[in-house]
């Protein structure tokens, strides 16, 4: 499964404390041996910033170990967070011959935590427009998403000139994101009335039919009102995390505002239970 990365620069910007400029150290990997990392604590989240590095840990029940492997290919980097928000951040290379295979990580490696300092409460009292952690964090990892550009390349439908496309689904904490685009293609704008996600089940019995619920997204990134003519817009639903059993499956359903060039997208168990 493809991994997810963060750079640097954005969670400097976003999470961590004010620090000095950290020298990185260098775990060396390759395709025919596992190399262990063994944390302080349990692990919630191992990106890597190429596809030729691979990091696998349970992401079902968080433990203290994770496993890195490599195919040749350019330098890249790995970020770990621990369940106490501590991050850490390697250079990553391949290398045919290794000398290392366990790594014991101690808390001093750490390069900071994902956890802002709370404000001081006059900051608190005189900020109005603050908005909360969730919220921030939601936005940032949201316009993360859009500039990395990641394609399932299957789940496409259209109607006279306007595609809908979903384009990744991305599980992160305790959400899923659905990265989605439209594009007009027609001769006239799209006025979005609605797009809604639904869990569609399908009944058995002799008279089979089919119910659907509709699920409310905890937050919308850059939806769109209008998509003028020629103009592509992606956005993103945050989700809380669900998983589906196979007689269901989730709908996404495209409504113009004032017309009829309507959209349903029908996507997969299979997909929703195994994300990016």
């Amino acid at each position: 499964m493809k991994q997810i990365l963060f750079t640097l620069i954005v969670l400097i910007s976003t999470f961590l404390e004010a620090q000095t400029t950290e020298i990185l150290d260098t775990i060396y990997a390759n395709d025919s041996k596992n190399v262990a990392l063994f944390f302080p604590e349990p692990i919630r989240q191992g990106i890597t910033g190429s596809e030729n590095f691979v990091f696998t840990y349970n992401r079902e029940k968080e433990q203290y170990f994770g496993l890195l492997q490599a195919q040749p290919g350019k330098e890249s980097n790995l970020l770990v967070i621990n369940r106490n928000g501590s991050i850490f951040s390697y250079i990553v290379r391949y290398k045919a011959q290794l000398s290392k295979l366990n790594y014991f990580v101690p808390l001093s490696n750490s390069i900071g935590n994902e956890k802002p300092k709370l404000a001081d409460s006059i900051q608190t009292e005189t900020s109005e427009k603050s908005i909360d952690n969730d919220t921030y964090y939601y936005q940032k990892f949201c316009s993360y998403l859009l500039d990395r550009r990641q394609y399932l390349g299957r789940f496409t439908r259209r109607n006279d000139g306007v595609i809908l496309r979903l384009e990744n689904i991305v599980f992160d904490k305790e959400e899923l994101y659905f990265v989605i685009q439209i594009r007009n293609n027609s001769t006239l704008d799209y006025d979005l009335n609605f797009l809604n996600l639904s869990i569609e089940t399908r009944q058995k019995g002799k008279k089979k039919s089919l119910q659907r619920l509709y699920q409310e997204p905890i937050f919308k990134h850059h939806l769109p009102s209008k998509i003028a003519v020629n103009e592509t817009v992606r956005f993103i639903y945050v989700m809380p995390k669900f998983s589906l059993s196979n007689d269901r499956r989730v709908i996404l359903e495209l409504n113009e505002k004032a017309g009829e060039r309507n959209i349903e997208l029908k996507i997969s168990h299979k997909y929703i239970n195994n994300p990016n």
